[in-house]
């Protein structure tokens, strides 16, 4: 009878303990979200460029600001396995012309390979 009680107890203990790193057995895939940014193709931005030739060098933007139309925002999010998601945002202003007035990268792109 104490046999199966320490059985019972040890196997009780292996559950709950191993509950607790399941997190890192299990396989998690790479996810990456938004718009791929790489550094040689925000390099290419220039001010004064027009909408279409930010649109032919990033692509379509995630979000564009529907108050104003001055703002395209490029947002690129990596999940990475089990570690913490990196991301990095590219916010493409525009004059009323129409031509790129400024641009902005909330963090360099160093980190952000695929």
């Amino acid at each position: 009878m104490k046999i199966k009680l320490l059985l019972a107890t040890v196997l009780l203990a292996l559950g709950v303990t191993g509950c607790s790193t399941v997190k890192k057995v299990v396989y998690r895939i790479d996810v990456p979200q938004g718009n791929y940014l790489e550094q040689s193709k925000i390099d290419l931005l220039k001010v004064g460029m027009t909408q279409e030739q930010v649109l032919y060098v990033l692509g379509t933007p995630v979000l564009r600001d529907i108050f104003g139309q001055n703002r395209w925002s490029y947002v690129f999010i990596k999940r990475k396995g089990h570690e913490e998601p990196v991301q990095r945002t590219l916010f493409v202003y525009f004059g009323a012309d129409g031509r790129v007035s400024d641009i902005q990268l909330d963090k360099p792109l160093k980190n952000t390979k695929k």
